[in-house]
């Protein structure tokens, strides 16, 4: 089976994030990149499970600069064939979705993977987009994949219970926590991953849907307050006159 990975970038989860320009752009001074955890996680683990036992080949597809080859090594350390990189800056969702569909189309993928969102924008659109744009099913928030020839078994997780469907191959998915479990990558994937194909391929003509006017950051949380176990009254009148229901 030939399996697509969809791999993004995000700021590791303790940077401190800043705009400069008005408020108008994402401060990448000094900002730590990992690969987003959903993809890394979830969707490129779970493709190298299916490859170990059932064959085929894993390639990823980023589309970003060149800055992003060292989160794009590391997908390969974990245990991806090959990776591909779109030579742009990924500007909105429909662009990343665009030109990874626009690349897939020629590839003959039984299986498109992707996260279910990454954790510095949380859109949860790109996986979608692509399938939209491929004309193949689509199943999201996927949190558990099995296959039997070419059918896929897919449970996802619903208010109250567990929804499971069917799908045969070629389909598009997103991962969701459960779908597989972290792999460190060794030292052997990491020098193997040093010889690994990279294919660096220029991106299609196609125009920015949106724009970003402005950033700002959410509000500071305020200070707990402390009462004591034997002073009942004192949590109550808070949970009635102060306590904000979000």
């Amino acid at each position: 089976m030939k399996f697509l990975v969809c791999i993004s970038k995000a700021p590791d989860t303790t940077t401190k994030i800043e705009f400069t320009d008005g408020n108008t752009k994402f401060n990448e001074a000094g900002v730590q990149y990992i690969v987003n955890p959903y993809d890394e996680w979830y969707a490129l683990v779970r493709a190298l499970e299916l490859k170990e036992s059932l064959g085929g080949e894993v390639t990823t597809i980023t589309v970003g600069p060149a800055a992003d080859e060292s989160i794009i090594r590391k997908a390969l350390a974990i245990g991806a064939d090959k990776a591909v990189r779109v030579n742009a800056e990924a500007n909105d969702a429909y662009f990343t979705a665009f030109q990874i569909a626009e690349y897939a189309k020629s590839g003959g993928f039984d299986m498109i993977l992707c996260g279910k969102e990454t954790i510095n924008y949380n859109g949860s659109q790109v996986g979608g987009m692509i399938a939209e744009l491929m004309g193949l099913p689509y199943v999201s928030l996927a949190t558990k994949l099995e296959m039997n020839g070419a059918t896929a078994t897919i449970d996802r997780e619903m208010k109250g219970g567990v929804e499971v469907v069917e799908v045969n191959t070629p389909f598009v998915l997103s991962a969701a926590k459960g779908m597989a479990e972290q792999r460190i990558p060794n030292m052997r994937g990491i020098m193997a991953a040093r010889t690994k194909p990279l294919e660096v391929v220029e991106p299609v003509a196609c125009d920015d849907l949106t724009t970003f006017q402005s950033y700002e950051l959410p509000p500071a949380k305020s200070d707990c307050k402390y009462v004591d176990p034997d002073n009942m009254a004192e949590l109550v009148d808070l949970l009635h006159n102060e306590a904000k229901v979000i």
